[in-house]
């Protein structure tokens, strides 16, 4: 169940949501897996605008390389083991590693592991939610995986409207 609690005049919102209770979205190739999105601004109201979920992805897949213009990430990882390219050094990914990325930081995730790899991700200010739903396809918990499927084909576009910056 997922419940929200208005805002009064001296208060902020709350927002619980249980598990598999989440905006949910397959990936495309190359990352594959799924995404959830947990507190978001279209979710509930906040006065710091921030985005919030996990990040699942399979054994062979990854997040391609990428950069955000204004935006600070912080990502947990929870399950699997991979690694982290950060402006081109790497980082073993394993449970309990946290990274903060800040703006402009080239970073890719690969999951390079025998199973998912699976993290919680933070971004501020947000945007990268908004990605995830314009270039997935929504998922119901319990369905089987989907085949595999393309990116669309304004995908650059899709980025620098959301929380991308240019590609390299």
């Amino acid at each position: 169940m997922t419940k929200a609690l208005a805002l009064d005049a001296d208060r902020g919102a709350v927002l619980v949501v249980a598990p598999g209770k989440g905006e949910s979205y397959w990936q495309p190739v190359p990352a594959n897996g799924h995404i959830d999105v947990l507190i978001a601004p279209h979710l509930v109201e906040m006065q710091n605008r921030f985005s919030l979920g996990t990040q699942t992805v399979p054994p062979g897949g990854f997040v391609r390389e990428h950069a955000h213009p204004e935006h600070d990430e912080v990502l947990h990882f929870i399950s699997g083991s991979g690694k982290a390219v950060i402006d081109g050094e790497e980082h073993p990914l394993v449970p309990g590693t946290t990274i903060f990325i800040g703006r402009h930081r080239r970073h890719k995730f690969v999951n390079d592991g025998e199973r998912d790899m699976h993290w919680l991700w933070f971004i501020a200010p947000h945007g990268l939610e908004e990605f995830f739903r314009l270039v997935g396809r929504p998922r119901r918990a319990g369905e089987p995986t989907p085949e595999n499927f393309a990116r669309p084909d304004d995908v650059l576009e899709i980025e620098r409207r959301t929380a991308f910056a240019p590609p390299k």
